[in-house]
């Protein structure tokens, strides 16, 4: 055992030590989050808008302070974003992560000196969490690959801003920085297909131990080594046994990512995002991740079959039950207040808090961490009938992630048409284009060859009645789902062609 692999499980032992005090008095935590975000952010505008001075209690937080998304919040954020003081937080951001947005184009969510350190400590603590559990501390004698966007940053207004995994990227702590790849100059390239194949250029001489990025990028990374080699990455890297992943669900990537490594590895899933860092798996035996309670994030909870009620009951982790589906409201310190991020989540254990990401509140697809919304296919639908003259009666999207063949994953468009385009491949690359345009996500993945183009699948006349009916859903108020995560509409219809 070398000294620095010592010193991983001496530190992993402390770390867990500290945890366990707030693990086990989780209330006690969130309450002394709660007081001390309100006592904090009091003086802001944010705060004198909605009394905060007069917040004694929860109850008295759930009626000043209504449920927001972040278009309610953005009048808010855009005076930060011009550079005014005291706005959402005391103060000045530090970083806005920019992001993209759902119903008017890009989102600006503010990091701050407070909740910066909020993210580097949960990655941290992540691979601690596994080093005290599992024992196994040897990796850290390797090298570790972390698959980020460009750290080169913008600046508006005097604060800097970009993607949330390139402002991470200045914050590698230095005794990670000899082990860490790729180097600074590769992790600026800005085209993706370059970047992964200077990564692969560069990690293949090297003991790679740690790997970590979303699947879907990590997998054609994998997928060129093993293009370059003609050998398992598992062969290739003899010493690679731990995978750490976020954004997407791992699952349908799994028997892919074992047939490229030639083995199984163990791995670690994580909860980031630009708003927080909200849970990390602490264990490789329990299911979910560990909701972390005392990161300057306090949390809510609205049943997802009541959340577009008039006025959905809204309750703390004293309240939550083992599988039911959340909606999950933040409020940091970063700014955001009764903020819904959008996602759904599922406890799978309430000693300790564990949850696991159970979907979004709206139908969306993310299989590849793209984030496509509903407004963002229909308003390329719009575009393209226009634009070709055609006519639909119904239009749902579902990805396709496995291919036949070494065909790459795409978007599949199941379009019932009333009068197709004389041009149906034109049509195709006009929803494309549209959608490329509209989520910068999307984009990232069609031009780094992760996904393909879009197809289009056209279907018989009365294909999304027979499925309705085939649900027990047609007339009324039922409608078609237009977007899934999965294909079991997209199997339904596909016999309907």
């Amino acid at each position: 055992m070398s000294l620095k692999s010592f010193a991983a499980k001496i530190f992993a032992k402390y770390i867990h030590f500290k945890n366990t005090k707030w693990i086990t008095n989780p209330v006690a935590a969130q309450n002394h989050v709660f007081k001390k975000l309100i006592e904090q952010a009091r003086e802001t505008q944010f705060g004198k808008d909605h009394q905060f001075a007069a917040i004694a209690t929860y109850n008295d937080f759930t009626k000043k302070v209504p449920i927001r998304d972040y278009e309610d919040l953005k009048p808010y954020v855009e005076r930060a974003v011009n550079g005014k003081k005291d706005i959402l937080w005391k103060g000045k951001p530090i970083y806005f992560a920019k992001t993209s947005g759902t119903t008017s184009g890009a989102k600006y969510i503010p990091i701050t000196k407070a909740s910066m350190p909020q993210h580097i400590q949960a990655a941290r603590n992540a691979i601690l969490s596994y080093i005290h559990e599992t024992g196994n501390a040897d990796f850290v004698d390797g090298k570790m690959i972390f698959l980020q966007g460009s750290p080169v940053l913008q600046e508006k207004n005097g604060i800097k801003l970009g993607r949330l995994s390139g402002i991470v990227a200045h914050y590698v702590p230095g005794y990670l920085q000899k082990n860490r790849m790729p180097s600074w100059e590769t992790n600026c390239i800005d085209d993706w297909e370059t970047k992964v194949d200077a990564i692969v250029t560069e990690t293949l001489p090297e003991n790679m131990t740690v790997i970590s990025g979303i699947p879907s990028w990590v997998q054609m990374y994998f997928e060129k080594i093993q293009q370059k080699t003609s050998k398992k990455v598992g062969e290739v890297f003899k010493n690679f046994n731990l995978f750490i992943y976020g954004g997407v669900n791992y699952e349908p990537y799994r028997a892919k990512f074992e047939s490229l490594i030639g083995r199984k590895v163990d791995s670690i899933e994580l909860f980031p995002a630009s708003e927080g860092f909200f849970a990390y798996q602490d264990s490789q035996k329990e299911k979910g991740m560990l909701l972390l309670l005392n990161a300057g994030i306090f949390y809510e909870f609205v049943k997802a079959d009541e959340f577009f009620d008039e006025n959905p009951e809204r309750i703390t982790i004293e309240k939550v039950e083992v599988g039911v589906n959340y909606v999950m409201i933040i409020s940091t310190n970063a700014g955001l207040w009764a903020y819904n991020l959008g996602d759904t989540v599922q406890f799978t254990s309430v000693k300790p808090y564990r949850i696991i990401v159970s979907g979004r509140i709206k139908h969306f697809i993310s299989a590849f961490g793209e984030h496509v919304i509903a407004k963002e296919v229909e308003q390329a639908m719009k575009e393209a009938t226009q634009q070709f003259n055609v006519a639909i009666n119904e239009f749902t999207v579902a990805p396709q992630i496995t291919p036949e063949g070494e065909e790459l994953p795409y978007h599949e468009w199941f379009i019932e048409f009333e009068r197709q385009p004389s041009n149906m491949h034109g049509f195709a690359e006009k929803l494309d284009e549209s959608l490329q345009r509209q989520n910068s996500y999307y984009f990232d993945l069609i031009q780094g060859k992760v996904l393909q183009r879009l197809k289009i699948t056209a279907l018989k006349e009365g294909a999304f009645t027979a499925y309705m009916k085939s649900q027990g859903k047609l007339g009324g108020q039922n409608k078609i789902q237009r977007l899934a995560n999965d294909r079991k509409i997209a199997n339904f219809l596909t016999k309907q062609t």
